[in-house]
């Protein structure tokens, strides 16, 4: 398998997702700045064993989804709190077009995202204690105002995929806080009145001593 991040390079793989025609992505993220360049992070597509660079100039790579249809690719660089969309080619995993779908206020970092089958994306705001679902033009459609203040990411589940899982955090937070959110860590589970998609597995070959 590639290596396209160098060991010492300060940066490290954060998000990956399958498109739904079985190739793997992954994005990277700065995780210590005295060694890494600014916004020199990246998206990596795996073709075959190597690994190709789609999307540069990140921070911290999140909340990659795709359309029902596979035609629209979402991307998210939490910093910046900004979720893009791309054009996306399904027989070659191609991205082009890149365009703001949504931004988030001061304080709501952008984390895992998912689409349901209405096309509406879901994406957790880590930081701002809230999952948003967008709706394909990106407005808002609703929120759902969780307990924690560290969603990171978000999933279909269920035999009927209708309970969207949510899985938190409790980085960095104090006995005092942790108090405060006792459920901090934890999955939580919520009947949202849509259905999600299925998810496919990487349709990869690897070495046979990988």
């Amino acid at each position: 398998m590639d290596r396209p991040e160098p060991r010492g390079s300060g940066r490290r793989f954060n998000n990956g997702r399958v498109d739904r025609q079985g190739r793997f992505w992954a994005g990277t993220m700065i995780e210590n700045e005295a060694l890494a360049q600014p916004r020199s992070a990246a998206l990596y597509r795996l073709d075959g064993s190597q690994a190709r660079r789609c999307h540069e100039g990140v921070t911290i790579a999140n909340g990659l989804a795709w359309s029902p249809d596979g035609l629209t690719m979402y991307f998210a660089d939490s910093p910046a709190r900004r979720i893009l969309a791309f054009d996306f080619e399904p027989s070659n995993g191609e991205i082009s077009n890149p365009r703001l779908f949504a931004e988030t206020p001061p304080g709501a970092y952008l984390d895992g995202a998912t689409v349901d089958a209405d096309g509406c994306l879901w994406s957790a705001h880590w930081g701002a204690s809230r999952v948003v679902r967008y709706r394909p033009d990106g407005t808002i459609d609703s929120e759902i105002a969780l307990p924690v203040s560290q969603p990171s990411c978000v999933a279909f589940g269920g035999d009927a995929l209708d309970q969207l899982f949510v899985t938190t955090a409790r980085v960095g937070m104090s006995p005092e806080q942790l108090a405060l959110e006792p459920l901090a860590g934890d999955v939580l589970v919520y009947r949202v009145g849509v259905t999600g998609l299925e998810q496919n597995s990487v349709q990869a070959v690897y070495p046979r001593d990988f």
